[in-house]
């Protein structure tokens, strides 16, 4: 029998730009995903893989599994997380668990949650204008991958479980393959929003009454940017990840669209049964001036009404874990604290707790899904309101992308700076967290502030 992972190749190390260049020759492939650490510092993996063997889709209440031939496996109208982990279990190969151990990731479901997948598991009104075509759930089993391992300097191309001969020549022929230029990407019209200066103003006024009613305490109210364009999504990927230096950024190529995110929020990870979380509240924006940004750090990290914002969240996500986590395990070990990134400053906290008896890190996932510091508090008034103010159905934005394993090792993104193309458009959103003491016109620039390194990128052209 042979023993999985296998390394099948190793390749000369391409450093943190070149992994780029060795997905380029699969990001059109079916199922092809890139998670990417976005040359961030903390980053030490990249990985990317393609060609399912079992993928899945929701749209609604069904889910369709379907076989890498293409071929319907089963339809379900049941809890689609129950219904992932049910297919990891089925799928799981004989694994040398020591040498998986050593890998980032060991085989397993790569998958991208729309925020709209909250319909599963809470009852929301339908106000929102559903426009984009991409599922709710799009996951695949992938029993491949390219990982390139950034602190040893190694790259390889593993196996997880027994592929056909065909499908290994495939992925051999594309490593070998020199970087060939890909079409150019091109807006071809402005962004333009859907909550105008005027529209926001009135959103915002309106959550300020739900606030002083006692409805909520907290609501992240996000606009969404479109643009016309033509040309290849993965290379606007290109020109935005070395801008961005994103820790989870993640580019996915669907038969509906691409997804392009450059997300700095971890949402939910799991290792040996320790779950971890680490919301993003509070934002200051970066100054090209070394001591005027120092000054925005200490001005974010002093800020009563940011860390009362986090402290919401922070609460919302104990209260999260402790529906699948160990009683009295659920723990605060980091409040506040500043963390800095390509356009912006952050103040995360973190979250652990350890994983109850008889819980896998999927139920961790859904018991936290969709992430509360995207939503506000309490969560599901505030999705309710959400509904109600934005324009537009929120798709991918505020959704989550991430991988669970064959160990049971879980980890996921909470999907901001994140952009979505179809059918000859590009859609990007920017939201924040509105509090009683919020001012209108400092969140309405706070949203600009966000993508002030995707949105001009992208226009440069124009």
């Amino acid at each position: 029998m042979p023993s999985y992972p296998k390394l099948l190749r190793e390749l000369p190390y391409p450093g943190r730009t070149g992994v780029l260049a060795r997905f380029a020759a699969f990001a059109d492939w079916p199922g092809a995903v890139l998670l990417d650490s976005g040359g961030h510092d903390s980053g030490r993996f990249d990985l990317f893989s393609a060609l399912p063997v079992v993928s899945f889709q929701t749209d609604g209440a069904e889910t369709r599994v379907q076989a890498d031939d293409g071929s319907l496996l089963e339809t379900r109208v049941d809890d689609p997380f129950l219904l992932l982990d049910r297919w990891l279990g089925q799928t799981r190969p004989a694994l040398n668990d020591a040498r998986a151990r050593e890998l980032p990731f060991a085989g397993g479901l790569l998958m991208a949650l729309s925020y709209d997948l909250g319909r599963r598991l809470e009852t929301l009104p339908n106000h929102a204008l559903h426009d984009l075509p991409l599922p709710e759930l799009q996951a695949g089993i992938y029993h491949w991958a390219f990982i390139v391992d950034h602190q040893r300097q190694h790259a390889g191309l593993w196996q997880f479980a027994p592929l056909p001969e065909a499908t290994l020549r495939r992925i051999d022929d594309a490593l070998n393959q020199a970087a060939a230029d890909r079409p150019p990407f091109t807006l071809t019209t402005p962004w333009r929003s859907n909550l105008d200066r005027e529209h926001y103003g009135r959103a915002f006024r309106r959550v300020q009454d739900y606030i002083h009613a006692g409805d909520c305490y907290q609501i992240n109210l996000a606009q969404r940017f479109s643009a016309n364009c033509i040309g290849d999504a993965f290379a606007a990927y290109c020109r935005l990840s070395p801008l961005n230096k994103a820790p989870f950024s993640s580019y996915w190529h669907t038969e509906r669209g691409q997804i392009l995110s450059l997300s700095p929020e971890r949402f939910v990870s799991v290792k040996d049964g320790v779950a971890l979380t680490e919301p993003i509240k509070g934002t200051r924006p970066r100054d090209a001036d070394p001591l005027r940004d120092a000054a925005q750090i200490e001005a974010l990290k002093h800020s009563e009404k940011d860390r009362a914002e986090n402290l919401m969240i922070v609460d919302l996500l104990r209260n999260d874990f402790g529906k699948n986590c160990r009683t009295g395990s659920v723990k605060v070990p980091e409040l506040f604290a500043i963390r800095s990134f390509a356009a912006v400053h952050h103040m995360v906290s973190s979250v652990t707790g350890t994983l109850a008896a008889g819980k896998t890190p999927l139920d961790l996932l859904r018991g936290c899904f969709p992430g509360g510091s995207i939503t506000g508090a309490p969560k599901v008034r505030a999705m309710q309101i959400i509904e109600e103010l934005e324009p537009h159905r929120r798709s991918l934005y505020c959704g989550s992308i991430g991988y669970c394993d064959y160990l049971g090792r879980l980890d996921s993104s909470i999907t901001i700076r994140t952009l979505v193309h179809a059918k000859d458009q590009i859609h990007c959103w920017a939201g924040g967290g509105l509090v009683a003491d919020s001012d209108e016109q400092s969140e309405y620039d706070e949203t600009y502030a966000k993508v002030s390194r995707l949105l001009p990128v992208l226009e440069g052209d124009l």
